[in-house]
């Protein structure tokens, strides 16, 4: 079997100030999705609709502000509700952990229909534009789950040749690397699927709405072979909450899908 490295999880001190390899994933992603959406804001129709390079830093400033609030917001009431409702001094207190990523994910839904309202452009063609520019980021932040020892994966037999040892479970009992599979599928699968398929014209609608399934798809998959939250454990039918924020993923995602405009895409907003 082999044993998780046990990096240690400050990759530089600078005195009395700590960086974490955890922090530096988020800027990784952030610096990540600002280099392929100034690229992705260069093509056709997005050029022709007026997008440049300050359009893509407001929108990623509000992209950072829809992950971090939605993200923390979305722990709290989807996971430890009643804790923080005990104890709510503690809502702010990201530096203790706890983030979701679906919480992120409405976050940013929110933070992408407050600009588009702001720069009278439709949802969808943000929409369109920002998702190919996502999973690689997922794809870091999955690394930074994997440095920290965390989210690990169900315990399973020995013989699976990449089985690991997660010290910080507790136990000597070999697991799936199951962020690792998470930045195979989510980030680096999906990555390639919308690039591939966001590189031509395509309905209004229709790229973003592959994210949403393809993400609520492999985040199911790879959920089975995650260790389900210890204070939550499997919900009904045997599947864990991860898996059930999946389900009205999909399903959006699905609706957009069909009324997607059978057109090619003509962003008409112009950026101030």
């Amino acid at each position: 079997m082999l044993i998780h490295p046990q990096f240690d999880p400050v990759a530089l001190s600078l005195g009395p100030v700590h960086i974490h390899w955890y922090g530096l994933t988020y800027l990784t992603a952030f610096g990540l999705f600002y280099w392929l959406a100034v690229r992705r804001a260069a093509q056709a129709p997005f050029a022709q609709a007026g997008w440049h390079r300050q359009a893509i830093e407001d929108l990623l400033f509000f992209g950072v502000m829809g992950v971090i609030l939605g993200g923390r917001l979305g722990y709290v009431l989807f996971y430890k509700p009643a804790h923080y409702l005990a104890h709510p001094g503690e809502i702010l207190a990201v530096w203790q952990g706890g983030m979701a990523f679906h919480g992120g994910l409405l976050g940013v839904i929110a933070a992408m229909a407050l600009y588009a309202r702001l720069r009278q452009r439709t949802f969808r063609e943000v929409a369109d534009l920002v998702a190919p520019c996502v999973p690689i980021g997922l794809a870091a932040g999955r690394l930074g789950n994997f440095v920290n020892g965390e989210l690990w994966g169900r315990v399973t037999t020995a013989d699976v040749p990449w089985a690991m040892v997660f010290p910080q479970s507790g136990s000597d009992l070999p697991r799936h690397p199951s962020q690792l599979y998470q930045f195979a599928l989510e980030g680096l699968l999906l990555f390639a699927v919308l690039q591939w398929y966001g590189r031509k014209p395509r309905p209004l609608g229709r790229v973003a709405a592959l994210f949403l399934i393809g993400y609520g798809t492999l985040r199911f998959v790879a959920e089975a072979f995650r260790e389900p939250d210890d204070f939550l454990g499997l919900l009904a039918l045997n599947l864990s909450m991860g898996q059930w924020l999946c389900v009205p993923m999909v399903a959006l995602g699905a609706l957009m899908w069909v009324t997607a405009k059978k057109d090619a895409p003509q962003p008409v907003g112009q950026e101030a």
